[in-house]
C-alpha cells in the first residue's frame, strides 16, 4: 500500500486518491495568482516536524520576503515552527553568483544538514533562466532528481506552468505527480479549477475540480460525477406528506421518502409556497428541513412565512440563503450536503433551479451536479423538492430548459388559467415515478391556510 502525504484537506486528498505518494517529486503548476504557493505552504505546515523538517527554497522570481509576507496572512502559518520544523532559505544570491551548479551544491548541503521530509523549490521554472541552453538545464534537472530519489523526501517543484508546457518542459517527464491550478472564464465570472495531470502509480479523480482560496488554505470541491456510487441500494417505501392533504391523495399518500420532486410553473403561481408546505409538514412531525433559497433573503422569507403562521425561528428549520450574484455551484452543492448531514435533515427545498443554472454557465455541468446531488440525497433517504420557473404565463409548452425533468422522481406543473373575471391556478401531476397518481388537473387557491386544492376541471374546459 502506497504511503500517502495528506494536504490537510479531506476533499483535496479525495481528488488525489487519498493524498500524494510520499518520497516523490510533485510539480505544482499554474498561472500567477492561482494559489500554487498557498498549496505548497499548506503541505509544509501540515506535515513538517522538528525531526523531519521542511525546507522551503525561494528563487529570484519568488523572493523570500515576498513568500514570508504572504505566508503570514494564512491561518496555518506558525511562526514558532520557523527555524525548527520549517526552514526558509533564499537561493537567489547563490543563483546569481554561481548559477545552477552553485544551487545544486547548496541544496545538497541543506539536505545533508537538516535531513528534511519535504523540500519545496518556488519557483522551480525560474531556474531554467540560469541555464545556457535546454540541454544544460536537463542535466541539472536529472542530477537533482537523482539525488532526491536516493532520499526519503517529498519534493515540490512550484512554477508558472500551463497545459501547453507538458510537451517541451523536461520537468513534466521527471515529476511523479503533477497538479495544475488555473482560472477559467465561465459566463461572466472567473472559476478556479484544479486538475491532476499525472499521479504515477496511483488513481485520482479525473477532470477539473473547482476550488477557492482563503486564509485557511485551498478548498477543493471534487467533481461530484466522479463520486457517484454505482452499487445498488434500497429505496425507502415510506411515504412523506407534501403538506397539502389533497395533493397527498393525488400522489397515493404523498411522496416516497428519498424522492425528488420538481415544481414547475411561472412566477407568482405558488411554487415556493408549495415547497414550504413540504418543509413545515415535516417539522410538524419532528423532522428537520433545509430551505436552500436564492430568491428570498431571510427578511423577505420571514415575512412570507408569518402570513401562514410559520417561522424561521422553529428549531427544525435550517435556512441556507445565498445571493445569486455571488453563487458558485460547486461550493454550494457541498455546503448543502454538509448542512443536511450536520442537522440530520430529512427534507430539502431548493428555490430555485434557475438561479443555480445561471451560476454554472455550463448546462452539462449543471445537470451533472444536480444528478449527483439527487443521487446522494436518495441514498441518504433525504427528500428534495425543487422549484423551476417556466417562461410562459399561460399555456405552458416546456417545463425545464436544463433537462432536469427526467432526473426528478415527481414532476408537478403549476399554471395560471384565464378565468371570467380573475386568474385561476391549476395543478397537474405529470409524473410520479414508481407510484400510481391522479393525472387530472385540479384548481387550487392560495389562502391564509396555504394551498387549498379544489375540484377537477371538466374534460372540455379550456386550460389556457
Amino acid at each position: 500500500m502506497t504511503d500517502r502525504l495528506s494536504s490537510g484537506s479531506d476533499r483535496l486528498d479525495t481528488v488525489l486518491g487519498g493524498g500524494l505518494p510520499r518520497n516523490g517529486i510533485v510539480l505544482i503548476g499554474g498561472n500567477p495568482g492561482s494559489g500554487k504557493t498557498i498549496l505548497a505552504q499548506q503541505y509544509v505546515f501540515h506535515n513538517a516536524t522538528s525531526d523531519r523538517p521542511a525546507i522551503y527554497l525561494t528563487t529570484v522570481s519568488e523572493p523570500l520576503e515576498k513568500i514570508l509576507r504572504y505566508g503570514q496572512s494564512l491561518d496555518f502559518f506558525d511562526p514558532s515552527a520557523l527555524g525548527t520544523s520549517v526552514i526558509y532559505e533564499d537561493l537567489g544570491r547563490t543563483l546569481n553568483e554561481d548559477g545552477l551548479a552553485g544551487a545544486l551544491a547548496c541544496i545538497t548541503e541543506l539536505l545533508k544538514q537538516h535531513r528534511p521530509g519535504l523540500l519545496v523549490i518556488d519557483s522551480f521554472r525560474a531556474l531554467q533562466t540560469y541555464a545556457a541552453n535546454l540541454e544544460t538545464f536537463r542535466g541539472f534537472l536529472h542530477e537533482l532528481a537523482g539525488r532526491l530519489s536516493a532520499l526519503p523526501i517529498t519534493s515540490f517543484w512550484v512554477g508558472e506552468y500551463n497545459s501547453t508546457d507538458s510537451s517541451d518542459a523536461p520537468e513534466f517527464a521527471v515529476a511523479d505527480a503533477i497538479v495544475s491550478l488555473g482560472t477559467e472564464r465561465e459566463a461572466e465570472r472567473d472559476r478556479r479549477a484544479l486538475s491532476v495531470i499525472k499521479l504515477r502509480g496511483s488513481d485520482s479523480l479525473s477532470g477539473k475540480h473547482a476550488y477557492r482560496l482563503s486564509s485557511t488554505g485551498i478548498h477543493v470541491f471534487p467533481r461530484m460525477a466522479d463520486l457517484v456510487e454505482l452499487d445498488r441500494y434500497d429505496r425507502a417505501q415510506e411515504r412523506m406528506s407534501s403538506g397539502v392533504p389533497a395533493l397527498d391523495a393525488m400522489l397515493a399518500d404523498g411522496y416516497y421518502r428519498g424522492a425528488s420532486t420538481l415544481l414547475a410553473g411561472p412566477s407568482g403561481v405558488g411554487k415556493t409556497l408549495l415547497a414550504l408546505h413540504f418543509i413545515f409538514a415535516g417539522i410538524e412531525r419532528g423532522e428537520t428541513g433545509v430551505i436552500a433559497t436564492f430568491q428570498e433573503n431571510p427578511t423577505q422569507l420571514e415575512r412570507i412565512l408569518k402570513g401562514f403562521s410559520w417561522s424561521l425561528d422553529d428549531p427544525g428549520v435550517e435556512l441556507m440563503y445565498r445571493s445569486p450574484v455571488d453563487l458558485y455551484l460547486d461550493e454550494w452543492v457541498y455546503d448543502l450536503l454538509d448542512t443536511a448531514h450536520r442537522t440530520g435533515a430529512t427534507r430539502v427545498a431548493i428555490d430555485s433551479l434557475g438561479d443555480l443554472a445561471a451560476s454554472s454557465g455550463d448546462e452539462l455541468r449543471f445537470r451533472e451536479y444536480i444528478y449527483s446531488l439527487l443521487q446522494r440525497c436518495a441514498r441518504a433517504n433525504i427528500s428534495v423538492v425543487m422549484t423551476q420557473e417556466v417562461p410562459e404565463l399561460f399555456g405552458v409548452s416546456r417545463l425545464s430548459e436544463f433537462g432536469i425533468t427526467h432526473l426528478s422522481d415527481n414532476v408537478i406543473l403549476l399554471q395560471f388559467l384565464r378565468g371570467d373575471s380573475r386568474l385561476k391556478r391549476a395543478l397537474t401531476i405529470l409524473k410520479a415515478r414508481g407510484s400510481a397518481h391522479d393525472p387530472s388537473t385540479r384548481q387550487y387557491e392560495i389562502t391564509t391556510d396555504g394551498v387549498i386544492l379544489g375540484n377537477h376541471f371538466a374534460r372540455n374546459q379550456n386550460l389556457t
